[in-house]
């Protein structure tokens, strides 16, 4: 919310109101009482106030007795699409009740923020956000979609309050359709093919989807853009034919318009007026693509004829597959004879990020602790169908969290060859895969020989990054790795044992910085990496041998780097050790300027902030 005003009467109200104030930057805190406090206005009438200013306002919090806010917002209601969001909070802060526009509004939103600023009681009486279940009327405004309903919106929100069976169709995927598939409520059926949905065992439909799906029960249907369309044309071309046309075409094909997210053509089409008012009136980026970057593209169905006149096998799928980044066309080229001789052709493809398809996900376990993995990572492996991980470095307790039914393997006891037969034989099917590598992949995780298969067999995939051993490290060493005006960089390396070194990022090399060093895979050569590290590191610069950080039997030896080699021989540990050396190890005097008197601070006036130095 951007204009928020916030009304109190009490001397404890504005006590209140002033804390509530300093959540939200662009408020202003308005009572009739004589105040000195720099950040509050006094006005004569709050009802006049509210006259003139309710319809400019995102939100309203009135710290008084309800009824005193009832009573003052009455004559201002118009209706929920353009009422502010408005709250009321007791005097002593105790309660915090939703009042007006829950939903479209942000009340049910601003009622939960202004209690946890309070440490109050919510107090919210819409029936979906009672019940816990989706607010049908603010999921397209939330996450991008239009909204298309059978019935009244009222009518429709009706039947899934009152938990009438529901069916819901999820053909694409976006951050939206994984939220529903995440808080699926006891009464929702989930279908990702409508030809499996029996509509004689449901009372509603709910579709996200840019399909247009023709049911006998009342449907609610969520639209994502995520359809690119490709076009080329004739030298003339009149722009409302041309839309009109268009429409016609993508609706005799069960395609929404409104799911159309981008529009291209070849760069010589970029000043086509048709495709300029065409992009104009329905406020859809137009795009255009060189020949060359045209050429990129194999095309389903090239043109010698397009080739002989300008240089490419076709236009229209070629920039429907550039703007979708999909390598298929969901409608391969159409042309079009319109009724004044002027032609044109489309072509129709699917974002590939909104394809519903099956993906390797490549996930960061984190640094041991089971409870240290993402949250994004724990919920791709509670959902898996096949999960692969390496034994010795993730803890087995996070395989409990895998569903009954998932085939979970420990790899180190696979080669690299049944382990990509295993996730093939998965991929397939359709299955969700998982691979499981501990720390984060991006460090030493060995993740680039199997990237290099999946590329190589067209498979999909992604990573989910996790915490790094070495931000464990820092955690359980207390310590922050960059100290103002001593350290103000991390290396993460490893020693020269077995597998060379490239020849300018030597221990040595890294240890001219004084950076603080986090040096990995290098336990059975520390006599060596000490020697090269006392090159340019004082000899009682702090160091710490970590074994197994953040497991149950997580052991950690610290000391002076001259004795590092030592540590290390009485510490018996020959894997499965990070050695950090540096002096932010255990720092604590040197202060941070972000927390100095002398640094810059920011303070609010009525009506702006202003920053000093």
């Amino acid at each position: 919310m951007k204009k928020i005003a916030i009304i109190a009467v009490t001397e404890k109200g504005i006590e209140k109101a002033l804390v509530i104030q300093k959540e939200f930057p662009k408020s202003l805190v308005i009572t009739t009482l004589q105040s000195n406090d720099e950040h509050v206005s006094t006005i004569g009438s709050i009802a006049d106030y509210l006259n003139e200013n309710f319809v400019k306002l995102d939100g309203i919090c009135f710290v008084t007795a309800l009824g005193i806010c009832v009573r003052l917002i009455a004559p201002c209601i118009q209706d929920k699409n353009s009422d502010p969001a408005v709250v009321s909070v007791d005097d002593l802060g105790f309660n915090v009740q939703s009042v007006l526009s829950g939903h479209k509004g942000g009340a049910n939103d601003f009622t939960s923020k202004i209690a946890g600023v309070l440490g109050a009681t919510p107090i919210i009486s819409t029936s979906s956000d009672v019940q816990n279940i989706w607010a049908l009327d603010t999921l397209g405004t939330q996450f991008d979609w239009k909204v298309e309903c059978s019935l009244s919106m009222n009518k429709t929100m009706a039947l899934f309050v009152n938990n009438k069976p529901t069916a819901l169709l999820l053909d694409i995927r976006d951050k939206g359709t994984q939220h529903l598939e995440k808080t699926i409520p006891d009464f929702v059926t989930v279908f990702y093919s409508e030809a499996d949905i029996d509509y004689t065992q449901f009372e509603l439909f709910i579709a996200v989807s840019y399909k247009i799906y023709e049911v006998n029960i009342p449907s609610l249907s969520y639209i994502p853009k995520i359809l690119s369309i490709g076009s080329g044309c004739s030298k003339q071309l009149d722009s409302s034919l041309f839309e009109r046309t268009l429409k016609e075409e993508l609706q005799r094909r069960n395609i929404h318009f409104s799911a159309i997210k981008n529009f291209g053509s070849i760069d010589i089409k970029a000043e086509q007026q048709a495709y300029l008012d065409f992009s104009k009136t329905n406020t859809i980026p137009f795009s255009t693509f060189t020949a060359d970057e045209i050429n990129t593209i194999t095309v389903p169905n090239p043109s010698e004829m397009v080739q002989s006149k300008i240089g490419v096998n076709g236009v229209s799928e070629s920039t429907a597959m550039l703007l979708s980044a999909n390598k298929n066309v969901l409608v391969e080229k159409q042309k079009i004879h319109l009724d004044n001789g002027e032609k044109f052709t489309f072509s129709v493809a699917v974002d590939t990020n909104a394809e519903r398809r099956t993906v390797v996900a490549i996930i960061g376990a984190g640094p041991g602790d089971s409870a240290l993995i993402t949250v994004k990572g724990k919920q791709y492996l509670e959902n898996a169908d096949c999960v692969l991980y390496a034994g010795s470095l993730i803890p087995e307790e996070m395989t409990n969290w895998c569903k009954v039914g998932a085939v979970v393997r420990n790899s180190a006891m696979m080669t690299l060859e049944e382990q990509v037969s295993l996730m093939q034989e998965h991929y397939k099917k359709g299955n969700a895969i998982v691979r499981l590598q501990c720390g984060d992949p991006s460090l030493y995780g060995a993740i680039q020989e199997q990237m290099t298969i999946f590329d190589e067999l067209g498979m999909d995939y992604f990573i989910v990054p996790g915490i790094s051993s070495f931000s464990a490290a820092a955690a359980v060493l207390k310590s922050e790795f960059t100290i103002p005006e001593v350290v103000q960089s991390i290396v993460l390396t490893r020693g020269e044992g077995k597998t060379p070194m490239p020849s300018k990022e030597s221990i040595s090399a890294f240890a001219a910085t004084n950076a603080t060093m986090c040096i990995f895979l290098s336990v059975g050569i520390a006599k060596k990496v000490e020697a090269q590290l006392l090159e340019h590191f004082d000899a009682d610069t702090p160091v710490a041998v970590m074994y197994r950080i953040s497991w149950k039997d997580e052991e950690v030896f610290q000391g002076k780097l001259k004795d590092l080699a030592q540590i290390v021989k009485k510490s018996k540990k020959t894997r499965t050790v990070l050695i950090v050396v540096g002096h932010a190890i255990g720092a604590r005097k040197n202060r941070s300027q972000l927390y100095s008197p002398e640094w810059k601070h920011i303070f609010r006036t009525n009506k702006k902030f202003v920053v000093t130095e």
